[in-house]
């Protein structure tokens, strides 16, 4: 019997970020959907999904909120929460990290260690 890849969500959408995402994930042998919708991520959270990835900046997800969401659920508070966001709004970053963002990390730090935290959350050595 197959193991099934690990799961990651992102909520998230850019084009561009999502075919990063989905080749980075491929690599690192772990399946990716995108999502949009909040109602949505709630749902797909229960299936603990190794790691969600979140743009900060889509606010139709409303991050911050969602975040609060899925920490205050038992069953969900151990998955993996990134967000990532532009260099310049540390206070958006602060918001994030005492809403329960596990990481929070800049745009371009985010896309440059991309490979390196799917690696770390696919369980491969």
């Amino acid at each position: 019997m197959q193991k099934q890849p690990k799961k990651i969500l992102a909520v998230m959408s850019d084009l561009f970020f999502s075919v990063k995402i989905t080749e980075a994930a491929r690599r690192a042998g772990m399946a990716v959907e995108f999502v949009k919708e909040a109602g949505e991520v709630v749902e797909k959270a229960k299936d603990k999904p190794a790691l969600i990835i979140f743009d900060l900046n889509f606010e139709q997800a409303q991050p911050l909120n969602l975040i609060r969401r899925l920490k205050e659920n038992a069953e969900m508070k151990g998955i993996s929460l990134i967000g990532y966001l532009s260099h310049v709004q540390g206070e958006l970053k602060q918001q994030a990290l005492e809403a329960g963002f596990d990481m929070v990390m800049a745009r371009s730090a985010f896309s440059q260690n991309l490979p390196q935290i799917l690696k770390r959350h696919s369980g491969t050595p």
